[in-house]
């Protein structure tokens, strides 16, 4: 794990032309990238150390009681299972992992940061709504780890930060709200509307604050394609894709609203994850049966 966070120059050098200029303009017009919060660089340091002391992890984890009390209940997820009872931080980073719990971290801290002005019934809607698409993605990974070789640290970080690039926008254009319809149930936002009402893409500003995270970079390339599987050919940022959109729609099924795009994305969502039509019914069953245990606990 480097300590060098790339610059937005970076960033957008690996970007495509267009893409460049819109980022350019939208950091000229006032959008401005979320702060990585001083525990998450206070764990990187430690993390790149020769030597691991979990203790002292443990310790810079335990300041944050707000962040402390959220990863306790990410991992009460039943991807965790083997482990639980966790009685302690701790224990957390030595059953999970040190790189993974940090993932998990990560994926918490982004929810918290940001300023919120207004809308903020729809941006607690929001993040309440990424955090469920979140322990979705954590279950379908679990559950399809053989096939896909996604995890589910890894699976959480991507459905927490797949439509980050939304409250962003929201905060620049005061009329981002209504025009893409965010409070209404069961409607997502539509890319080519939000290219030509507001000259913008959450997907290519998700990918931004991804990257200036320091997210893994497949991770940022699944935040980037996350409504464009059919562009990634065999990218490595498939798989995650593929969890992260099916955990959407299973979020929508539990909801009783059809999803937007499903039926347009599925047939590439499907054989990714070594699923057909004839066995997601009872996928989604398990899936959902694992996810009211993590939503009682």
């Amino acid at each position: 794990m480097s300590h060098d966070v790339p610059s937005v120059f970076e960033i957008t050098r690996s970007l495509g032309a267009d893409d460049a200029a819109r980022i350019k303009r939208l950091l000229e017009n006032g959008v401005k990238l979320p702060a990585q919060p001083r525990v998450l660089e206070e764990l990187r340091q430690l993390i790149n150390r020769s030597e691991l002391d979990v203790r002292l992890l443990a310790r810079v984890i335990n300041k944050d009681p707000g962040l402390t009390a959220m990863l306790f209940k990410v991992v009460g997820n039943s991807a965790y299972r083997q482990h639980q009872p966790f009685d302690s931080v701790e224990t957390i980073l030595h059953a999970v992992g040190v790189h993974q719990t940090f993932n998990l971290v990560q994926a918490i801290a982004l929810s918290g940061a940001g300023e919120i002005k207004k809308n903020r019934r729809v941006y607690e809607a929001f993040w309440a709504r990424s955090h469920a698409v979140g322990q979705l993605a954590m279950l379908i990974a679990d559950e399809r780890v053989a096939v896909c070789n996604i995890f589910p640290d890894q699976a959480y970080l991507a459905g927490i930060f797949h439509d980050c690039g939304v409250p962003l926008l929201m905060q620049r254009f005061p009329t981002y709200c209504a025009e893409m319809k965010l409070g209404a149930p069961g409607i997502w936002i539509d890319l080519a509307e939000e290219d030509r009402k507001f000259n913008a893409d959450h997907c290519v500003v998700g990918y931004l604050v991804a990257r200036h995270w320091h997210l893994p970079e497949f991770i940022c390339d699944a935040i980037r394609y996350h409504h464009a599987i059919g562009e990634l050919g065999q990218h490595e940022a498939r798989s995650m894709v593929a969890i992260v959109q099916l955990a959407v729609d299973i979020y929508y099924r539990d909801q009783r609203i059809a999803s937007p795009e499903w039926e347009r994305v599925k047939h590439e969502v499907l054989p990714e994850l070594g699923l057909n039509d004839d066995a997601l019914p009872e996928f989604v069953d398990i899936v959902l049966e694992r996810f009211g245990g993590v939503v009682e606990a």
